[in-house]
């Protein structure tokens, strides 16, 4: 039975009902009795393994197959009236031509199938930051993790109302998981989703990356508010003072270990707490006080499983432990739990790998875990989980981080002239490439404040959305502008800064900056901390003053080399890159000669 009177939803669903044949619909209501018997049918088909309840208790393994394992941003794209809308660095198709080759596809798949409609909440339900969509889908596995990631069910369509039309429809069909008919397509002037042959979670789980950045940045430049690819943290100094922050990296930089970070020993001694609003996106705007306020969409975490331990990151460990879904990750059938590579130096012996085969993972040199194993976990299981992540309000921002993995180039840290030159440093963002398998190692990737991928239109005209903003934002008020690079190296190719938590004497300097407590040297590139203004207590014998000072340090003739592959990288955008990035360009060009 429908969840709503909704007529334009009701009319929606009706029309892919005829358009995907199902044998039963089902409205999913939000409630644990609906869940649970959602996932005992997912075990009893195979589609779910339960998991140890004693040692994960409501935790579920499921294996995508071996042809869907990541995000496609080969078979992504943005379908707008004209290319230029879609812009040159996104994957383009007319909108007409798009939606009778999907509808095709999509046509009878459900037959046999139960179709679920799932009202979904961006946001806290019935704040005035969240949006609400609608996703069908023929996948229970997508259902349970919806109902993860986000703000499920009936109490979503009872905030929303029945005359209302701002809603994301977004249809997901599982079809054959074919990859040479997989389509994830975004119609960001239509608030439409439409992503076929595919069951991974990045391409299915159409709330976040398709609804939460594709469709929401473009809603956001339509309605003055932004959609980023952001962590958001709060800093808590000993007088319980709480400073929040907004950061922005590319893939393998860090993002989640820093969403999440655990202060160094003599931080915590002191009394300094980091809380995490979010690990990976912010949706912001402006407040009564003419401040910017940030709220995080999403109801969990979709975390990379390889890697994560009690080390590198206890946080986000911890909110694995119970109510979560594990996908592509080992299964040790010792004790019914789940292993991968990175989580401690004791693979299992007798276990099953991601694609279901027996494996020994003391003999094997095949891995157990596949590279982007996942965990969709719930987020009020992380111990740093901020009191103000349900605030429909948001949080107050005190500064943007923007960074990337530069061996030589970036320094530790440095701070914008002002709003547009932080535009600038945003749209600069670069990483070098680090794995052997994506070819050549130490290429530079332009990925302007990581929305590289994410983008719902045309990156030059979302530049200047920024600059709008800015332009509506009070200099005392705008939050202040910063670039990090935790990866420096020396002549030898050893990091020079520790990173993880010692990455908070970073952010207390950014947050001394925000505050007016702290001078900086001002140099060809911007705002540079003074060395002894970084605290290093604890980092005895890691780093001392002079090797901190080689770290901050600006080699002009590298950055000569840097403006010419940043005027190449402009020159894609014509006449949509906005004049005032071309004139922080040349400021910069000129403060190095």
């Amino acid at each position: 039975m429908a969840l709503t009177n909704n007529k334009s939803i009701l009319d929606w669903v009706n029309e892919k009902i005829d358009l995907v044949k199902p044998d039963e619909v089902m409205w999913i209501d939000g409630s644990e009795e609906q869940l649970d018997a959602l996932r005992k049918e997912a075990c009893e088909t195979g589609e779910m393994t339960k998991l140890n309840e004693e040692l994960l208790p409501g935790c579920y393994l499921h294996r995508t197959k071996p042809n869907d394992v990541a995000r496609v941003e080969g078979r992504t794209f943005i379908c707008t009236e004209t290319k230029e809308q879609a812009g040159p660095t996104n994957n383009w198709e007319d909108p007409q031509v798009m939606y009778k080759k999907l509808y095709d596809i999509a046509r009878d798949s459900y037959k046999g199938r139960t179709m679920y409609v799932i009202p979904y909440s961006m946001g806290p339900v019935g704040s005035k930051f969240s949006k609400v969509g609608i996703e069908i889908t023929d996948s229970i596995y997508v259902v349970l993790n919806m109902s993860i990631m986000t703000r499920v069910g009936k109490a979503v369509l009872d905030c929303f109302g029945d005359e209302n039309n701002d809603w994301v429809r977004g249809l997901h069909c599982k079809c054959d998981v074919d990859e040479e008919q997989r389509y994830i397509c975004q119609f960001p002037q239509d608030n439409t989703i439409i992503s076929v042959n595919s069951a991974y979670g990045g391409n299915v789980l159409l709330g976040k990356k398709c609804f939460a950045l594709r469709i929401a940045s473009y809603q956001g430049k339509n309605e003055g508010w932004q959609a980023e690819h952001m962590l958001i943290l709060g800093v808590e100094n000993p007088k319980g003072e709480v400073k929040y922050i907004c950061a922005a990296f590319p893939s393998a930089c860090g993002k989640t270990n820093l969403a999440m970070l655990v202060p160094p020993e003599g931080y915590k001694k002191k009394g300094y707490k980091v809380w995490c609003v979010g690990d990976d996106i912010a949706w912001i705007r402006k407040g009564a006080d003419g401040r910017l306020y940030a709220i995080n969409p999403e109801n969990g975490f979709f975390g990379v499983a390889p890697g994560t331990n009690e080390k590198s990151n206890p946080n986000a460990l911890a909110s694995t432990k119970s109510g979560t879904i594990f996908t592509n990750v080992a299964l040790n059938l010792d004790n019914n739990t789940v292993w991968w590579e990175g989580l401690d130096k004791n693979p299992p012996e007798n276990a099953i790998e991601w694609k279901g085969q027996p494996w020994n993972g003391k003999e094997s040199t095949e891995k157990g875990a596949h590279p982007n194993s996942r965990f969709t976990a719930p987020a009020k299981n992380c111990p740093c989980i901020s009191k103000e992540f349900e605030n429909p309000d948001g949080v107050p921002i005190s500064a943007f981080v923007f960074g990337g993995r530069r061996a030589a180039l970036t320094p530790l840290v440095y701070q914008s002239r002002d709003w547009n030159h932080g535009v600038f440093v945003g749209s600069i963002m670069a990483s070098e490439t680090t794995a052997a398998a994506t070819g050549a190692v130490g290429v530079v990737r332009r990925d302007p404040m990581a929305m590289l991928p994410f983008c719902g239109y045309d990156m030059g005209d979302y530049w200047q959305h920024w600059i709008d903003i800015g332009e509506t934002l009070d200099a005392d008020k705008a939050p202040k502008i910063f670039n990090v690079n935790w990866f420096r190296k020396d002549e030898d190719g050893n990091f020079m800064w520790p990173g993880f938590g010692d990455n908070l004497r970073v952010l207390e300097w950014i947050i001394k900056r925000c505050e007016g407590e702290v001078e900086a040297d001002e140099t060809a590139i911007g705002y540079l901390p003074k060395a002894e203004d970084i605290n290093l207590e604890g980092l005895e014998g890691e780093v001392t003053l002079d090797s901190l000072k080689s770290i901050l340090d600006v080699d002009k003739e590298l950055w000569k080399k840097e403006t010419a592959g940043i005027e190449e990288f402009y020159g894609k955008f014509g006449k949509t890159l906005p004049a005032e990035l071309k004139k922080e360009l040349d400021t910069l060009k000129a403060n190095l000669d």
